[in-house]
């Protein structure tokens, strides 16, 4: 399990680094477009539907796997100062458990609608022109499913650790 663990890490900090190089064209973008707006009454054409539609759904769908791995999503810190450790344990895999059933949804329903949205080769009115969006659908099932799957092992891997746990003499 933790060699299977250890291998999604290459593809989770791939799509990390990914959303934050978006996160940087974006800047860049917006800082060409308000340039040219500002000092040569030529907006950027298209700039608010290439934001809106690829840098920022980038920047906040691709780094889920990676928060997932960092512990970054819901916990139960709370209940921790109050509870034994074994039952806060227990209580973090749950929310994992929790989290994961979300996110295999959100998987599942977001890519019925990136399937749809490539049949019909979505596009959006982008100034003069037809921006293809489509192939932004994709982000979400595809962020969406590596954190799935980095939960799903982070659970058995966690239920295979506590189990050795209680298993070991004292």
């Amino acid at each position: 399990m933790d060699r299977l663990l250890r291998w999604l890490e290459i593809p989770i900090h791939l799509m990390l680094w990914l959303g934050l190089v978006a996160g940087f064209l974006m800047m860049a973008h917006v800082t060409v477009d308000v340039t040219g707006r500002t000092f040569f009454s030529q907006p950027f054409e298209g700039t608010t539907e290439i934001v809106s539609g690829f840098y920022m759904v980038a920047m906040a769908y691709l780094p889920w796997a990676w928060i997932a791995r960092n512990d970054g999503h819901i916990k139960v810190d709370l209940f921790a100062s109050f509870a034994p450790q074994r039952v806060v344990e227990w209580m973090e895999i749950a929310v994992k458990i929790v989290t994961l059933l979300y996110v295999a949804v959100f998987t599942w329903r977001t890519s019925i609608r990136a399937i749809q949205q490539t049949k019909l080769g979505e596009v959006w009115l982008a100034g003069t022109a037809y921006l293809p969006v489509w192939p932004s659908r994709w982000i979400l099932p595809i962020a969406a499913f590596m954190m799935a799957l980095y939960l799903a092992l982070r659970v058995v891997s966690d239920i295979a650790a506590l189990a050795r746990h209680n298993g070991a003499p004292k």
